[in-house]
């Protein structure tokens, strides 16, 4: 295998590790405190990013890079344990991977960038295939889950239109780290104003903490930084296998279980967002 082959692979590492945490937050974490673990996530894992050679953000970046740590960490995580606490882990992955849709129309919004007519067709299907997953019959369903995955997906969405319109920020280990540093301190207050304080940790709480910040969150994000600086925007498919991975955890460790129609529309979203991904790729090209 080549070193651009094992570097791909690797850099896949990053998804499947976001893949597990679904998993690892509904076994092993008080999933009461959804936004105490998201803060509680963050906050470390950028600290260390930071000691490992990012540093400490420039004065002049903080209030951008706050907004952005904001959406694209602290709502985003605690949106997305929101809906895991809620929702098979499968599902509410799926339902988090439509954020690329969701960036076209943003940037449109934001940016006066215009979504190309794939895009457009593929928000479409998008749609189509998370009106399936709500409509199918299923005693798992959670409306709020549910509202609370695509509020993470749309919270991500404009945190990285955000990065767009603002322009580079630091390298992508900086990003990284600043980004978890802020949005994680930004979320303690509201997690303890809303959630109060914490229970005392047991010993299984401490090693599904220790699994979601070192290896879940740091590494992972060190491993996705790395293949961005090195791939580019291809690494944007690699994201599709977190939901793949946590619907196959769900069913193995939990016994998640989906209907016929869950699946159909897990499929289409997925699909969907391939689509969308591709149509952006093909419209920033020169000249397209």
């Amino acid at each position: 295998m080549g070193g651009r082959g094992l570097l791909v692979l690797t850099t896949a590492l990053a998804p499947a590790l976001w893949g597990s945490t679904y998993v690892v937050f509904t076994q092993l974490l008080p999933t009461d405190y959804p936004l105490l673990v998201s803060a509680f996530r963050a906050l470390p894992a950028g600290v260390l990013l930071m000691l490992l050679g990012a540093g400490l953000p420039p004065r002049r970046a903080v209030l951008p890079l706050a907004a952005v740590g904001l959406f694209n960490i602290g709502l985003f995580f605690g949106f997305l344990f929101v809906g895991a606490a809620r929702l098979p882990a499968g599902l509410a992955a799926t339902l988090g991977a439509t954020q690329p849709l969701i960036v076209a129309f943003l940037a449109w919004a934001i940016l006066q960038r215009r979504p190309t007519v794939l895009q457009v067709v593929a928000a479409a299907i998008g749609v189509a295939g998370v009106a399936l997953l709500v409509m199918a019959p299923t005693d798992t369903l959670d409306l709020v889950g549910v509202g609370a995955a695509l509020c993470a997906a749309l919270s991500m969405a404009l945190g990285t239109v955000l990065i767009a319109k603002w322009g580079r920020l630091g390298t992508p280990l900086q990003l990284a780290a600043w980004q978890l540093a802020l949005g994680g301190l930004l979320l303690v207050p509201l997690a303890v104003a809303i959630e109060g304080a914490p229970p005392v940790p047991t010993t299984e709480n401490l090693v599904g903490m220790g699994y979601l910040v070192l290896v879940g969150t740091a590494l992972a994000y060190w491993v996705w930084v790395r293949g961005i600086t090195r791939l580019g925007a291809v690494v944007a498919f690699l994201g599709l296998l977190t939901p793949v991975v946590a619907t196959i955890l769900g069913a193995v460790v939990v016994g998640d279980r989906f209907s016929a129609l869950q699946l159909a529309g897990m499929a289409v979203v997925l699909g969907a967002t391939v689509a969308g991904i591709t149509a952006s790729r093909i419209g920033t090209r020169p000249g397209a």
